[in-house]
């Protein structure tokens, strides 16, 4: 648990994630795709500010955005919580956005997972990580491994999480300016759904891809021209189904370095590979 106390608000921290790599086994009857992947959380982060409420009132408003009641996942979380505990405190939550959206960082689900964390407390619910997770997995398959808050491989259709430790390198992450929409990119024609699986070892010996970006570079020129652009530097992968794509650097300094040569028309920031999601470190007063 990542916060800070400001009187009566609570802080608590939305880390964005990287997809190392990305398989589609296959896809099962109700057409949701079995997947392989790495989920590996940065240090790039929302921030989410939590007033509890004595009366059953629930409310969230961002600082950039305008989303309806269907599409603010936040919202949806917390409505989700307070039905399952059936407690009599309400919320207003503040959420101040950094990770962009459609860029295939998971945002969205690490805010949804960071709000039931962060009322999983407040409200002294005391529910198990267990039981957060499967209610997170109604809102999207990325909110448990936010909620779990470990680095993970992760199969079915990302919530078998097994927990894994790797290095944490830092990385340069270009987002070209571009939404892509996800729903898209996998009912796609051209995808491909039968990879056949891997290994942790197939992993760190470079025998893995991201699928889906042959189908993205197709519909999104321009992220096939920054991925390219980027693995002069370093090896470059789109992260998810995109539009976000990242390389890996020894250090701080060389993503810098390269981040000071990124051409205007995209956007980028450098962050640290964590194992361990910020919103698990214990909080602190001030």
């Amino acid at each position: 648990m990542n916060l800070t106390q400001h009187k009566n608000t609570i802080q608590w921290l939305a880390p964005a994630k990287l997809n190392l790599f990305l398989h589609i086994t296959s896809q099962r009857a109700d057409g949701y795709h079995c997947l392989q992947t790495i989920f590996q959380f940065i240090d790039y982060n929302d921030t989410l500010y939590f007033d509890v409420r004595n009366d059953e009132q629930l409310s969230c408003e961002y600082d950039a955005i305008n989303l309806s009641p269907n599409q603010d996942l936040v919202l949806r979380a917390a409505r989700l919580l307070k039905q399952y505990s059936g407690t009599s405190l309400g919320v207003d939550i503040r959420v101040e956005k950094k990770i962009p959206m459609g860029g295939g960082l998971g945002g969205g689900s690490s805010d949804a997972a960071t709000t039931l964390l962060a009322l999983n407390y407040l409200w002294q619910l005391q529910l198990s990580d267990a039981t957060l997770a499967q209610l997170g997995l109604s809102l999207g398959a990325d909110v448990p491994v936010f909620v779990q808050g470990h680095t993970a491989w992760a199969e079915g259709v990302g919530e078998s999480l097994t927990p894994i430790d790797i290095e944490e390198p830092w990385y340069l992450v270009i987002h070209p300016g571009c939404h892509v929409s996800t729903a898209e990119i996998f009912l796609a024609k051209g995808l491909t759904r039968n990879t056949l699986p891997i290994t942790m070892t197939d992993f760190l010996a470079n025998q893995s891809k991201n699928v889906c970006e042959a189908v993205v570079r197709s519909q999104y020129p321009q992220i096939g021209q920054a991925i390219d652009w980027l693995s002069h530097f370093s090896p470059a992968r789109l992260t998810g189904t995109g539009a976000c794509l990242f390389a890996p650097f020894k250090n701080q300094t060389l993503a810098e370095s390269v981040l000071a040569k990124l051409p205007k028309q995209w956007n980028g920031f450098v962050a640290r590979g964590k194992n361990i999601s910020p919103a698990l470190k214990p909080f602190t007063n001030t």
